[in-house]
Formats: structure tokens, C-alpha cells, sequence
């Protein structure tokens, strides 16, 4: 069975991104030194097959000077053609269709855990009931407008806490089991 877990950093106020997409305010050395209590990214990642993300995470992503992923595998969700550099050839690949489609082809590839990134990414992945696990780690700053990692529009979802903890920079995770949309509690 396939399972997809978002891992995401968001503001006290749920934006991950400011309006125009920049993440710098994440990256603060503020933020960098102290040790990160809950989940870890790299436990997290060791354990997942594929990344999937929109394709405006992907631009951000691949404008950064060195690309965080390693060599696992990156599928992108565009309708449009895709610039991809020589260097991440074999790591990064583009698909279309919907989310029920992308998860059932790469399944059907030996997929078994999929990372889902990207606000609108993780949005429709939510909406159409595939997301099994969110871990949101809330950064101690109110962005006051930006790209919600939850939109507007969805079904309501059951959310089961599996763990919160804090760390000394103000960081506050949570993981959250997610039961699909309308099956109670």
C-alpha cells in the first residue's frame, strides 16, 4: 500500500511561502543553532521512495546552489515542458494527470512511500484523500500574507496528533495522521 506524507516548514500563520514565492525568511542563521527536536528531515527522507512537487517548488528548488535532494528520485506535476539541467537528468523527471494517476503509476513502479511538496501539490493531494501523514514544522515568525499551505477550498479531514514537540530556536512540530475526507472520527 502507498503511503504519502507531507514533511513542510510553515509560518506561525500557515503561509510556507511569502507572496512571491521567497522561503529566505527559513533560512535564517537564527534558526540554525540549535538542535531540532521531533522528526528529523534526513530520518524522514531515509524512508521515502520519491518526492513528488508542483512545478513552481521545483523552480525555487532547482535555483538553490546545491540541490537538497541527493540522488532521490523527483518527479515534477506540469502540463508544461520542463527545463531540466544535465546534472539532475536522472533524478528529475516531469508527469501529468491527477493525483489518483501519479500515485497509482508509481506504485505500479515499486513506489511505497511518496514525499508530497509544494502548496498546491500537497493541497490536491489532501483534496483527493491520498495524504497519510503531515508533519508541519511551525517557524516562530508571522509572515502576514503569503502561499498557504492549506487553500480555501477542501474537504474537512480528521487529523490524529502523533507527536508535538518544541525546540529552543521556537521551532514547534507536529505530525498528524490524516483520515480521509468524511470519515469521521
Amino acid at each position: 500500500m502507498m503511503k504519502c506524507s507531507v514533511y513542510i516548514a510553515t509560518s506561525v500563520d500557515g503561509f510556507i511561502a511569502r507572496t512571491d514565492g521567497d522561503i529566505d525568511w527559513l533560512l535564517r542563521p537564527e534558526y540554525a543553532v540549535s538542535l531540532l527536536n521531533g522528526l528529523s528531515f534526513e530520518a524522514f527522507i531515509a524512508d521515502v521512495d520519491a518526492l513528488v512537487m508542483g512545478r513552481n517548488t521545483y523552480e525555487k528548488v532547482s535555483a538553490f546552489p546545491e540541490w537538497p535532494y541527493g540522488t532521490l528520485p523527483v518527479i515534477v506535476l506540469s502540463s508544461r515542458a520542463l527545463d531540466i539541467p544535465p546534472h539532475l537528468q536522472n533524478r528529475v523527471r516531469r508527469l501529468t494527470g491527477d493525483p489518483e494517476a501519479i500515485v497509482t503509476r508509481l506504485a505500479n513502479e515499486g513506489c511505497r512511500h511518496l514525499y508530497i511538496d509544494g502548496g498546491n501539490c500537497v493541497q490536491r493531494f489532501l483534496q483527493a484523500g491520498l495524504i497519510n501523514e503531515l508533519t508541519i514544522t511551525r517557524v516562530p515568525l508571522l509572515l502576514g500574507s503569503g502561499i498557504p499551505l492549506f487553500g480555501a477550498v477542501g474537504a474537512e479531514q480528521q487529523l490524529r496528533l502523533i507527536a508535538a514537540t518544541h525546540s529552543d530556536n521556537g521551532f514547534v512540530q507536529e505530525r498528524y495522521a490524516v483520515s480521509p475526507p468524511n470519515s469521521g472520527p
